[in-house]
C-alpha cells in the first residue's frame, strides 16, 4: 500500500479502530479520513498544487499528522518547521525550501499563512487524490546547522515508504501496536518510526505534546503503548528519576533508541529498572531514519548499534574512499532510503553522496558477529599532540562509574598539545563524585593521553532541538580563569 492512501484505506477496512491522538483530541480511521480530507481541501483553497511544498510549524499535535496526509493527498511535499525556531532561523528554512503555505497558529509567529484552526473544511470539497509518483518528493528535512545554514533533505516516497516497511518488519510490528509519540515531529524519527510505520502496520498513535520526565508514568499508565522511540537523554532521565517512581511498564513490548548511541551501562540501567529491553538502532536523515537495529529477536549486544536493516549495505572507508574490513573506517551506506540529496546544494550532494554511497561522517568498525560500533563523529575527533582522540571512549570510560548520568567530552585549545580533551558530567541523583574522583576512575582505564585534562560537573548537559547533547554549546563554554 502507498503510504500517502493510508487515511482512505484504513478508514475503508476499519472506519472504528483508532487511529491518532493526543491529549486534547482522539480519531478514529473513519474520522481521521474526513480531518485529512478536510485539510486538503482548505490546502487547496489556500493555492496548494501539485508539486508545491508546504511548511508545517506545529508542536506536536495530531493536526501535524492531519496536515502531513493532506499535502501528500495533493501530490505536495511537506517540510516541518521547528516551532521554536527565531523569524530568521524558521523564515531561512520556509524561504530555501520554496514553501507557498506555513501551516501553524499565527497567534505564534507572524510567518504562518493558514492558521491550524482553518483546516477543517468540508471534506466534500476535497479534490481527488493526486497521483504520487515514487520519485516525487514527500518530506524535506532539515539537518540541524550545526556547520552553517540547514540544509534540506529530499526525501522521495520510495524513501519513507521503504523505510517505513522496514521498520515494520524489523519490529514485527502488527496492528495491536500502540506508539507512544515523544519525540518532535519536525524530525524524521519521530515521523517515521513513531507515527508512520505503526499506522501502516494497522497499528494506532498517540502524541505527547512535550516530553516531562516527571509526568511520563502517568503517560504510560493512561496510554498504554506497546513502544516508544527516544533518544539517549530521555533514558538517562527516566533512569534518574526518585526511586518511588514505579510506572506500571507491563503494556511495553519494547523501547526503541536511536539519533545518538547509547551507552551500554546506561542500557542496563533502564532495563533493570523497567524491566523493558531496548532496541538501538542507527540511522540519519539523509538515510531516512534507521540504517542499522539490535534485532528484537536477538542477539542483542548494547554498546552496538546493531545489524544492516535488509535492503541496505553498510560499509567502513578509510581517507581515500578505500573499503576496509576491520575498521575503524567512515560508515557509508547504500540502498533505496538514501536520500535524493540536500535541496538547491548539488556540490553538497556530491560531496555526500560519491559513487551511490551515502558517506555519514560517522567513524565505526564491526565486531566479530557483523554488528556496527560507533567509535565517533570524524568531526568530534580530538587531535592531541598528532595524536586521534574519539570523545566517545572517553564518554564511555566516565559512564562505567557508577555515580555518572551522562557525560560529553570535547576537545579545548591547548598552546603545547593543540587540544586535549576536557569532560561534561551530569551525576544520577542522590550520588557523589568529585572531578579528582572521575579523574582518578579514567585513569584506571584509559591511556594516559585519553584521561581528561578538566573534569566538571553540572547538573544539565545542554540540548539540541531534537535532545542530543549540544557539543558545539560545550565547545563555547570559556576556559576557567587560572
Amino acid at each position: 500500500m502507498h503510504i500517502a492512501v493510508l487515511p482512505q484505506e484504513r478508514a475503508r477496512t476499519a472506519p472504528h479502530s483508532p487511529c491518532v491522538a493526543d491529549d486534547a483530541r482522539a480519531l478514529d480511521n473513519s474520522a481521521f479520513a474526513h480531518a485529512v480530507l478536510g485539510a486538503a481541501a482548505a490546502l487547496r483553497s489556500a493555492g496548494v498544487a501539485r508539486g508545491d511544498v508546504v511548511a508545517v510549524m506545529l508542536v506536536n499535535r495530531v493536526e501535524f499528522v492531519v496536515t502531513l496526509f493532506a499535502a501528500w493527498h495533493l501530490g505536495a511535499v511537506v517540510t516541518p518547521v521547528n516551532p521554536v525556531l527565531t523569524t530568521d532561523e524558521a523564515g531561512f528554512q520556509i524561504t530555501d525550501a520554496g514553501a507557498g503555505v506555513v501551516v501553524g497558529e499565527r497567534a505564534a509567529s507572524d510567518l504562518v499563512t493558514l492558521d491550524v484552526a482553518e483546516l477543517d473544511a468540508d471534506p466534500d470539497t476535497a479534490p481527488a487524490p493526486s497521483t504520487v509518483e515514487p520519485d516525487g518528493l514527500a518530506l524535506l528535512i532539515y539537518t540541524s546547522g550545526t556547520t552553517g545554514r540547514p540544509k534540506g533533505v529530499m526525501l522521495d516516497h520510495t524513501n519513507v515508504g521503504v523505510m517505513c516497511e522496514t521498520i515494520v518488519a524489523a519490529l514485527g510490528l502488527d496492528g495491536s501496536d500502540h506508539s507512544l509519540l515523544v519525540l518532535p515531529l519536525f524530525h524524521v524519527n519521530g515521523i517515521v518510526v513513531s507515527v508512520l510505520s505503526p499506522l501502516l502496520a494497522g497499528g494506532c498513535a498517540s502524541i505527547v505534546g512535550r516530553f516531562r520526565a516527571g509526568s511520563f508514568a502517568a503517560e504510560l499508565e493512561r496510554v498504554r503503548p506497546t513502544y516508544f522511540s527516544a533518544v539517549p537523554a530521555i533514558y538517562a532521565m527516566l533512569v534518574a528519576l526518585p526511586p518511588e517512581v514505579e510506572p506500571d511498564t507491563s503494556s511495553l513490548r519494547r523501547v526503541i533508541c536511536g539519533a545518538a548511541p547509547m551507552p551500554a551501562e546506561l542500557i542496563a540501567r533502564f532495563e533493570q529498572r523497567f524491566g523493558v529491553p531496548v532496541i538501538e538502532g542507527y540511522g540519519l536523515s539523509e538515510a531516512t531514519c534507521a540504517s542499522t537495529l539490535n534485532p528484537p529477536s536477538g542477539p542483542r549486544k548494547p554498546g552496538t548499534v546493531g545489524l544492516p536493516l535488509p535492503g541496505q549495505r553498510i560499509a567502513l572507508v578509510d581517507a581515500t574512499g578505500a573499503v576496509v574490513t576491520d575498521g575503524p573506517g567512515e560508515v557509508v551506506i547504500s540502498g533505496p532510503t538514501v536520500m535524493r540529496g540536500y535541496l538547491n546544494r548539488p556540490e553538497e550532494t556530491a560531496a555526500t553522496i560519491r559513487n551511490g554511497w551515502l558517506h555519514t561522517g560517522d567513524v565505526g568498525r564491526f565486531d566479530d558477529d557483523g554488528h556496527l560500533v560507533l567509535v565517533d563523529r570524524i568531526k568530534d575527533m580530538i587531535i592531541r599532540g598528532g595524536e586521534n582522540l574519539y570523545p566517545k571512549e572517553i564518554e564511555n570510560a566516565l559512564h562505567a562509574h557508577p555515580a555518572v548520568n551522562e557525560a560529553a567530552v570535547v576537545g579545548a585549545p591547548d598552546p603545547v598539545l593543540g587540544e586535549v580533551p576536557v569532560a561534561h558530567v551530569a551525576l544520577l541523583p542522590g550520588s557523589s563524585a568529585t572531578p579528582d574522583d572521575l579523574t582518578a576512575h579514567c585513569a584506571g582505564r584509559l591511556a594516559r593521553t585519553k584521561v581528561p585534562a578538566r573534569i566538571t560537573i553540572v547538573g544539565s548537559l545542554p540540548r539540541n532541538p531534537v535532545g542530543k547533547i549540544d557539543k558545539p554549546a560545550l565547545r563555547r563554554i570559556p576556559e576557567p580563569a587560572g
